[in-house]
């Protein structure tokens, strides 16, 4: 069908970037405007809420100057789409698809609506393997599964982009399988932008990465945008063109505050601190995009970041998304002052799927029982060192002492891995290592036989030539 463009005549009103429009039957939500007043460039808008009396259109461009009783206000009749291929592998984007990387715009494969829908749960598939980040944070410990969406939550001053750049960087499918990487970052600094891309180019990453970057100098709306492009894309690699693909979202904090904005401005009954009671409903239809569809070969996973406000977990931010969500990975502002990066403290992060999605690899047997014994001792060692604090490390038992020094050596040894890339047989290597480290006595979560074999390995490999 073709679509019928409708052209009115003066806005009733205008606050800040929203044109108000009435008797507008016609509009549909999401659709494209152009804007037109005479001696002006013309602007593009959007409709953010469709009425049959009145309309609201969401400014795109500086509305300095534009005077709303005499602008022409035509609606395309055509909703936002993206286009969307596998040509899109390689190119650097802004919020709303066009190219930040100097070539021509992406001709892709076709047109798909940015707004999309949620998986349809009779067609879902259980999650059952996982995504290799290369952190071993995460891999060993909180291991990320394929169709999962796993947030990570951080605090202001804390390495998240710098977290999601190298997730972006280091990531892929652990048994050889297509792999791909959608990247939106949204309300970015124009040097990050910059860094972006360089880190890319220089790693390799970008042949098999779509970046959609938003700077904060972008307009409000194509904060919310970005992420809905991003995943237009994300579901076609997935399923359709059958890539096993990880969406990394950075950072969903400035596109709750681009929301909040908005329905300020419309002078919305605010919810919680002044969120849009809506917010919830919101954050699903994005986050709900994720998953594994019967009868397609590839799969959708996302990692979005957000910032906490003061480090509150039970902001509505990250309160509402570990409810849509399947776990979190939270950072730790002391990890990160002792120089440990990734600073990921792994006690109160938690990865839902996990068990779902290890144990299929034969290369690393015992996955669960090891990850089991190392949460164990290093918890055990996390409340020795708050013990010592009080009475001091002679006064503690020998038991505590070794936990205490076990927890340093996780932190040293097993989180902190600076820039390096690790594969998940690495990880497990280290962890085995450390673990071995303690008397049987204090690995309560391991049998004899699993150890048995740990040690006689470690044997021959002292005894190898």
């Amino acid at each position: 069908m073709i679509p019928v463009s409708r052209e009115y005549h003066g806005a009733s009103r205008a606050k800040g970037p929203l044109l108000y429009l009435e008797a507008t039957a016609g509009a549909v939500l999401g659709e494209w405007v152009e804007i037109r007043v005479p001696g002006q460039p013309a602007r593009r808008a959007q409709v953010i809420d469709a009425g049959t009396e009145i309309s609201v259109v969401q400014v795109l461009e500086d509305t300095l100057g534009l005077p709303p009783s005499e602008a022409s206000i035509v609606l395309s009749g055509e909703v936002a789409m993206a286009q969307v291929g596998r040509d899109l592998l390689g190119r650097a984007l802004n919020g709303v698809g066009r190219p930040l990387d100097g070539l021509p715009d992406p001709i892709g494969e076709r047109m798909a609506p940015v707004w999309g829908a949620p998986i349809n749960p009779a067609r879902r598939l259980r999650p059952a393997d996982f995504i290799e980040t290369g952190v071993s944070a995460i891999d060993g410990l909180n291991t990320l599964v394929r169709g999962q969406k796993l947030p990570v939550f951080s605090g202001p001053g804390l390495p998240a982009l710098e977290l999601a750049a190298r997730i972006v960087a280091d990531a892929r499918a652990p048994h050889g399988e297509p792999f791909a990487v959608v990247f939106a970052a949204i309300g970015i600094t124009g040097r990050e932008t910059r860094n972006f891309l360089a880190r890319f180019e220089r790693s390799g990453a970008l042949e098999r990465s779509v970046l959609y970057l938003n700077e904060a100098r972008d307009p409000t709306i194509e904060r919310l945008l970005a992420p809905r492009f991003a995943l237009a894309e994300a579901e076609y690699l997935a399923f359709e063109a059958g890539l096993h693909v990880l969406v990394v979202i950075a950072d969903m904090t400035h596109y709750c505050e681009a929301l909040r904005e908005i329905a300020t401005a419309r002078e919305e009954v605010p919810g919680r601190r002044g969120y849009p009671g809506y917010m919830y409903t919101d954050l699903a239809s994005l986050y709900e995009r994720a998953g594994i569809i019967r009868g397609r070969t590839g799969s959708l996973t996302q990692i979005p970041i957000l910032t906490m406000p003061d480090d509150d977990i039970t902001h509505p931010i990250p309160d509402l998304t570990g409810y849509i969500t399947e776990g979190q990975i939270v950072l730790s502002r002391d990890l990160h002052h002792r120089g440990v990066f990734p600073p990921i403290d792994v006690l109160p992060s938690l990865s839902r799927l996990m068990n779902s999605g290890i144990g299929r690899d034969r290369t690393v047997p015992e996955h669960r029982r090891w990850a089991d014994q190392i949460y164990a001792s290093y918890a055990r060692g996390r409340e020795a060192r708050l013990m010592s604090a009080i009475v001091g490390e002679a006064g503690l038992a020998a038991i505590d002492r070794r936990a205490l020094a076990f927890a340093d050596l996780v932190e040293q040894e097993l989180i902190h891995q600076g820039v390096q890339r690790r594969s998940l047989g690495e990880t497990i290597e280290i962890g085995w290592r450390l673990l071995l480290t303690l008397p049987r006595t204090d690995l309560t979560r391991l049998d004899d036989a699993t150890l048995a074999v740990q040690e006689r390995q470690r044997t021959e490999e002292r005894e190898a030539p």
